[in-house]
């Protein structure tokens, strides 16, 4: 009998506390009924550390608290394309790496996916120099991302590129064309309305954007939007840090979640179907709200932020007809061995 596909609810765990503590992180995800997580910072007592620079002392025990709440990493949270494609000094505080000793770093990234049973990384498309067109460092962003997915792909991982202001993929059709041009099977593209929508594009820019990435999306990162009518900077300018505000849950901004949930529905099977050959349990919405901030590096929303963004979500789902699964007591049973 065939199953009608659902959603794999998950989030970015160390925004539900300033500290980024596991046993907070954790806490708040298993009473929120999650049991995927994205891990990106964490703090296992002596200080908070990106998930880059876990030890295998690190990974042991957050597998350990795992193990305790119940609770499965969906994606690796990697910061992997966020440096320079160039060594100029832009005025930003962006780093440069040489890419062939960068890729050192995807390769560490594959190992700690493996590590913490995870097929999916999330990364970026590298920044171009500040004030530059995009589109004139489009080739070498896709040399560079080519050879990443031929990484990941080697060791049976995928690859998802997220759209982000400031970066080459900063909008949907320079991403769609990245994504063309690459033409990997191990790298697939990360929808996230708000990072659209906080660079003045309004709520039709936003969907035809979505249209545009469709035939190359593995996940979807949810986070909202409000649009300040007054933005007198131009459609996908560079955005300073400090003005990365305005981020609200999924029903309430300006990207226009409901529209595009109707249709990621239809698609729905079909993705779920893909990703399942390449070795996932489904397709993944990830959670990322920044209610309480945010930049470029990360977020907060607090335990408190977290449960408004997960009920915000589920009513947005709800609504536009796609299931999703949270614990019930059949799993609680299940994980006391009843």
């Amino acid at each position: 009998m065939k199953t009608t596909p659902r959603i794999f609810l998950s989030g970015f765990a160390d925004e539900s506390t300033a500290n980024k503590t596991i046993v907070e992180q954790f806490a708040v995800y298993a009473a929120l009924g999650l049991q995927y997580y994205s891990i990106r910072f964490v703090n296992l007592g002596d200080g908070i550390k990106n998930v880059m620079k876990l030890t295998k002392t690190d990974i042991q025990r957050v597998r350990q608290f795992q193990d305790e709440y119940g609770l499965n990493v969906s994606s690796l949270g990697s910061p992997i394309g966020k440096v320079k494609l160039e060594d100029i000094d832009d005025g930003t505080n962006n780093v440069y790496a040489p890419f062939e000793k960068y890729l050192d770093e995807v390769r560490l990234a594959c190992d700690l996916a493996h590590a913490l049973e995870t097929k999916l990384i999330r990364g970026f498309s590298f920044y171009p120099p500040k004030g530059s067109d995009p589109k004139k460092h489009l080739s070498k962003a896709v040399d560079q991302l080519g050879k990443i997915a031929e990484i990941c792909h080697r060791s049976d991982l995928t690859f998802g590129l997220e759209v982000e202001a400031n970066l080459v993929g900063h909008e949907g059709h320079i991403l769609a064309e990245i994504y063309r041009q690459v033409n990997h099977p191990a790298m697939l593209l990360i929808f996230d309305g708000a990072n659209i929508a906080m660079q003045g594009y309004s709520t039709q820019d936003i969907y035809e954007q979505y249209e545009t990435m469709k035939p190359g999306l593995g996940w979807l990162h949810i986070k909202d939007y409000i649009v300040k009518k007054d933005k007198k900077d131009a459609k996908g300018a560079h955005i300073e840090e400090d003005k990365m505000k305005n981020f609200v849950p999924a029903d309430m901004g300006d990207s226009g979640h409901e529209r595009i949930f109707r249709d990621f529905a239809s698609i729905l099977p079909a993705l779920e179907e893909k990703l399942k050959a390449r070795g996932l349990p489904g397709v993944f919405m990830d959670l990322e709200p920044h209610l309480k901030g945010g930049g470029q590096f990360g977020g907060f929303s607090g335990p408190d932020g977290m449960g408004v963004a997960l009920r915000s979500l589920c009513r947005t789902l709800d609504f536009t007809g796609i299931a999703y699964h949270l614990r019930d007591f059949d799993d609680i049973r299940a994980a006391r061995g009843f």
